[in-house]
């Protein structure tokens, strides 16, 4: 009877004080039942602290797992009328302290507190808030402290957006397993970083990081890894892309060029795949005779000259013409920008289509003959005006007939002829086209400096294919081999991300960082950032990565010529012409001495 009456009033004294605490607690650490809980509430359980600054707090949504701010420091308006409030529970103090076998007030440490409320039966509505995930809730925390070994997302994942790669509804994917579409792609990125890693040595990492985040045991066959790759969506990966690409404009330094318009760069290339059916259906190798060939990817790529960014890219078979691939890439050009290409894209129907459907300009130099006497305005010297018509032989399948019908008869366009000369170097004349025809907004030497700044974003193609190894994919199948070149260019993005950000705080020349630099200094410098134990001190290694890049410049080289030639060949050996169990090998040397030997003997005797 005694210790019911004594339960008794420790309810009542509790929902007292439930009715009157509606702030924030007084303290952080203060070791007084008011702060967090009056104790393990065996006798009502209640815990009447808990639910109020929640209720006190913002109304927007929260994540309902982790790190839920439960109370907030009062500020001098809220620490008076708790006073009194404490001051009228003072004298129920003991009967509390009596009435609970042990106070709960040093477990709360620092203003964030989680507790599982597994058994609480006064918060059922709230069960699903403040504890979804049951008695899983530790072993999620140590499983999802990290996607990579040395946490390649902390560098990376403010500039690729969250929503990302979400978790599936229903069907794969659809539960929490131990390779996650989030950690997928982040390994996936770091195999990018990496281009000699395999997926075997991915599965390392990860079953390093599991063990030492006492996380499950992984299985160390590298075929669930593959399996979610395969289950990647493959439309989350071009938003990926033109997210980092968007990133990396925000951070690199203003261009004024040509009134600071937005100029995007088109260019094409290709790239060789492993030799399966199934890349051979959907990308057929270029036949020339006994010589062995790989499937061929044609890819035509979007960049950003702010950054070096890439902004989107379009894959087709080698068959497919550039034009056509970048028609595909109608949709990333905005009204306003300027599109600057090579010889290639300088024909009437692009032209014509850029700038009277799309609203997009042109800078390029083209295949036709121009002849600067049949100009009717003269602007400057080396800088007229032109009259194009369209003509029967502009023969342009990739449009579609409304658009064909669409192209005007007639379009003018302005020339701007130049020599770039740099001492040692030959002088080069350059003939551009181009549709913004005014010379008081954009002045010839502009239009020159526009179009040779091209080509130091040709060079990014030689980093991707060179630092990143890109010339040759190994997906098996198409459509691993787009998330793989995806993936490449989301890792180059994420790079000139970095290069960015340091160019502006230390201003320094972009165009003078190097890629490669950038890229071993990324490697080494993410390790220490995973084992910086604080946050201020993983800033104080970001921003010394920073000043490095910086520091390491590229010596300065105007009118450096970059020939399409190598100086070394890659190797001695034949190629492989015929099936392996077919193929002859060559006679090794002594086999050929002795044969020439017998040739020579059974010559002197005839």
């Amino acid at each position: 009877m005694r210790h019911g009456l004594k339960q008794y009033l420790a309810a009542q004294a509790l929902h007292f004080l439930e009715r009157r605490l509606h702030l924030a607690p007084l303290g952080n650490r203060l070791r007084q039942p008011l702060i967090l809980f009056l104790g393990q509430g065996d006798a009502d359980r209640f815990a009447f602290d808990l639910a109020r600054p929640l209720i006190a707090g913002a109304t927007r949504p929260r994540p309902p797992v982790l790190h839920i701010p439960l109370a907030d420091p009062p500020g001098p308006p809220q620490a008076l009328p708790q006073l009194g409030v404490a001051g009228l529970a003072w004298p129920y103090i003991p009967l509390i302290l009596a009435a609970h076998k042990k106070s709960l007030a040093d477990l709360s440490i620092g203003r964030y507190t989680y507790r599982l409320m597994t058994e609480t039966p006064f918060f059922a509505a709230w069960s699903a808030r403040l504890n979804p995930m049951g008695s899983r809730t530790p072993k999620v925390i140590r499983e999802v402290s990290a996607f990579t070994l040395c946490q390649l997302e902390a560098w990376g994942a403010a500039w690729i957006p969250a929503r990302l790669f979400p978790k599936a509804e229903e069907g794969p994917n659809s539960r929490d397993r131990d390779y996650t579409r989030w950690r997928t792609f982040w390994c996936l990125l770091w195999q990018a970083l990496n281009p000699l890693a395999s997926g075997r040595e991915v599965v390392r990492q990860l079953q390093a990081l599991f063990h030492l985040e006492h996380g499950p045991q992984l299985s160390p066959d590298d075929g669930a890894y593959c399996r979610a790759k395969a289950r990647l969506p493959l439309d989350q990966f071009p938003p990926a892309l033109r997210a980092t690409a968007r990133a990396a404009d925000q951070l690199a330094p203003a261009l004024t060029l040509l009134q600071g318009r937005p100029l995007k760069v088109a260019d094409g290339s290709t790239l060789t795949l492993p030799d399966t059916p199934k890349n051979r259906a959907a990308y057929p190798p270029n036949s020339s005779g006994d010589t062995p060939t790989f499937p061929l990817l044609r890819w035509v790529v979007l960049f950003s000259l702010l950054s070096g960014a890439i902004v989107a890219v379009a894959p087709g078979a080698w068959g497919v013409s550039e034009l056509a691939l970048l028609h595909r890439l109608a949709v990333e050009l905005a009204a306003g920008d300027i599109l600057i290409g090579d010889r290639g894209f300088g024909s009437y129907p692009l032209i014509a289509w850029l700038k009277h459907l799309r609203g997009v300009d042109f800078v390029g130099r083209t295949t036709r003959r121009i002849d600067g006497r049949r100009r009717f305005k003269r602007l400057g010297r080396n800088d007229w005006l032109v009259r194009w018509q369209k003509t029967p032989s502009c023969v342009s399948p990739w449009l579609n007939p409304f658009q064909r019908t669409a192209l005007p008869a007639e379009m003018t366009l302005r020339v701007v002829k130049g020599s770039c000369y740099q001492r040692g170097f030959r002088v080069r004349q350059v003939t551009v086209v181009t549709t913004l025809l005014d010379p008081a907004l954009y002045p010839a030497s502009e239009i020159l400096q526009a179009y040779l700044r091209r080509w130091r974003l040709e060079m990014c193609l030689d980093d991707l294919k060179t630092s990143l190894q890109m010339e040759f994919l190994r997906g098996r199948s198409p459509e691993m081999v787009q998330k793989e070149m995806y993936s490449r260019l989301i890792a180059h993005n994420l790079l000139r991300c970095t290069l960015a950000q340091a160019a502006t705080e230390h201003h320094v020349p972009l165009d003078r960082l190097s890629f490669k630099g950038s890229l071993d200094a990324l490697r080494h410098f993410t390790h220490a950032m995973a084992r910086a134990r604080s946050k201020a001190k993983r800033q104080r290694l970001w921003h010394l990565l920073l000043q490095t890049l910086a520091w390491d410049l590229v010596p300065e080289r105007p009118g450096r010529r970059e020939p399409r030639a190598i100086k070394r060949k890659k190797n001695k050996y034949p190629r492989l012409n015929a099936q392996r169990h077919l193929f002859k090998d060559r006679p090794k040397r002594n086999v050929r001495l002795s044969l020439a030997n017998q040739f020579r003997k059974q010559a002197a005797v005839k």
